[in-house]
């Protein structure tokens, strides 16, 4: 099986820490990771803009970078969910359609594929969990409260198997934390009242840690924390899956 490794644009500039925790964790997990060097973005914020149709150039690049590997692994589901839901404005090539198909999210890949049951990770912190948007409604990764079925989360599924750590429930867990990319500077007053929802909603618990699949959503909670003064932290759930495993 090969592996190779998606770093999103904005992980790579401002938060390399979880692109070195996914390598390493995947590596520890004994798989051998392809990280192609000429990799760029996955072509959303272009199509976010409102050019879609000026994103094609990036797409074939993604595809042309990743074409020969069995999973495109990403720590980052909204780059996950772009890749199989809007690469349909190129033509659908038999290589189009399996990167399409097997660019997948790091936790769904853990779950789905590797179907991991055992890291031996400590992680002593009270931690609440943001399900964004494109993880929870897009790839389905955890059951959102508006359809009438029983309750899961993948999430909880693997950071339940971190020793030490005490998961703690929000309220308005899938409730989106107001970054959504593009929208985040076209709606900045709206945006930031969402994200302070969210940590405030986190800090209620006593949560030290807000983690989430997306650094996207982390970055712009994280930013209003910093502003703010707020006495909680983020961290990606690579990291924690990372520590001393």
């Amino acid at each position: 099986m090969r592996i190779a490794l998606f770093i999103p644009c904005y992980i790579n500039q401002f938060y390399p820490n979880v692109g070195i925790a996914t390598y390493e964790l995947l590596s520890k997990l004994g798989l051998e990771i392809d990280v192609p060097l000429d990799q760029t973005c996955c072509g959303q914020p272009i199509a976010n803009s409102g050019f879609e149709s000026k994103a094609a150039d990036t797409y074939h690049h993604f595809v042309h970078q990743f074409k020969s590997c069995d999973y495109v692994v990403a720590p980052s589901a909204s780059c996950v969910y772009h890749v199989r839901k809007h690469y349909d404005i190129i033509p659908q090539t038999d290589e189009v359609q399996h990167i399409r198909k097997n660019t997948i999210d790091l936790t769904e890949f853990l779950i789905d594929v590797l179907k991991k049951d055992d890291f031996n990770t400590w992680f002593p912190h009270t931690v609440s969990i943001h399900q964004s948007c494109h993880g929870l409604r897009g790839l389905r990764m955890a059951q959102s409260s508006e359809r009438n079925l029983p309750p899961f989360s993948k999430w909880e599924d693997l950071l339940n198997k971190v020793k030490g750590i005490q998961l703690v429930k929000t309220t308005i867990a899938d409730e989106c934390c107001g970054f959504g990319g593009t929208f985040a500077i076209n709606e900045e007053a709206l945006s930031v009242k969402m994200g302070k929802d969210k940590i405030l909603d986190s800090l209620h618990t006593h949560a030290e840690y807000i983690t989430s699949g997306d650094m996207s959503c982390l970055m712009h909670l994280d930013g209003i924390i910093r502003r703010n003064k707020y006495p909680i932290k983020v961290i990606h759930i690579a990291e924690i899956l990372n520590t001393q495993l």
